[in-house]
């Protein structure tokens, strides 16, 4: 029985003494979006995101990061005043999980007030997102995805297919980090997704055949892909299928070091020490 709780606190002092690598937050920011209905204003339409953040430091130059996210994007013809005629918009929800590398460009340790307690960063890493992309039409929400209004699904379409609501996307950026009192670090990052879609927006190729789309894919289909007052539009670009969409989340955080085990200051090495001297008796 001894053998067994000796290996126990053994097992408890291993992972406090690696605790100090250890830190994990929320951030609070913002989202946005960059495509087809919006190519390049940064932070157009924004939208208020958040999510939690953890981080395992390596040593003072390197730290993966993994963040699970949660934010909103949207485009508008009529606002944005690039392709004003069109007149299309949307909205989504993003949901957003992923695995970063950071690299500091000074040394940095959270914890440090009179050196190396300040740092910028640069990350890069991979993300498993998801997305739903909605219309309003008189007062109603409509998901895009199964109306299918670029003649996804429909017979005289059969070369295109409904798009997958889950992809992944390549999150890079840059940050600040700075450390205040012995386990708190605050920061702010700006970071951008060059996803592996695009139809966050549900725009991407031609305008479809409306005789098509209300025969096969419902009325509110043909509706919700030509908001355009012109005639005929059909096989002209309704977007352009040769880049992929963008979103970016920025916005502050605050990350808390575990506590580091492993001094004889530390209560939980006290702990294990006294154990450890009671054993010694036997």
């Amino acid at each position: 029985m001894k053998k067994v709780i000796l290996i126990v606190f053994a097992f408890f002092h291993f992972i406090s003494l690696y605790a100090q690598r250890n830190e994990i937050g929320l951030f609070l920011g913002t989202s946005y979006y960059l495509g087809d209905l919006n190519p390049s204003k940064q932070f157009f339409l924004s939208k208020p995101a958040g999510g939690l953040v953890y981080r395992y430091v390596f040593d003072r130059r390197w730290a993966i990061k993994m963040t699970g996210l949660y934010g909103s994007v949207a485009g508008d013809d009529s606002k944005a005043k690039f392709n004003v005629e069109r007149n299309l918009s949307f909205k989504s929800p993003i949901f957003e999980v992923s695995s970063q590398l950071e690299l500091n460009f000074l040394p940095y340790a959270t914890g440090n007030t009179e050196k190396d307690y300040f740092t910028p960063y640069i990350f890069g890493g991979v993300s498993i997102f998801s997305f739903n992309p909605k219309a309003n039409y008189n007062g109603t929400w409509y998901n895009l995805q199964p109306l299918g209004t670029e003649g996804q699904g429909t017979s005289m379409y059969p070369d295109r297919k409904s798009y997958s609501l889950t992809k992944l996307s390549f999150p890079f950026g840059l940050g600040f980090k700075y450390s205040i009192g012995k386990n708190v670090c605050i920061g702010a990052e700006w970071g951008l997704r060059k996803t592996t879609t695009d139809y966050l927006d549900d725009v991407s190729t031609t305008y479809a055949d409306p005789v098509i789309l209300s025969a096969e894919n419902t009325s509110i289909s043909a509706i919700l892909a030509d908001r355009s007052a012109s005639p005929n539009l059909t096989d002209s670009q309704r977007g352009n299928s040769g880049t992929k969409d963008w979103y970016s989340f920025a916005g502050a955080f605050v990350t808390f070091k575990f506590k580091a085990g492993g001094s004889k200051t530390c209560p939980a090495y006290n702990k294990h020490y006294k154990f450890r001297e009671y054993f010694k008796k036997d």
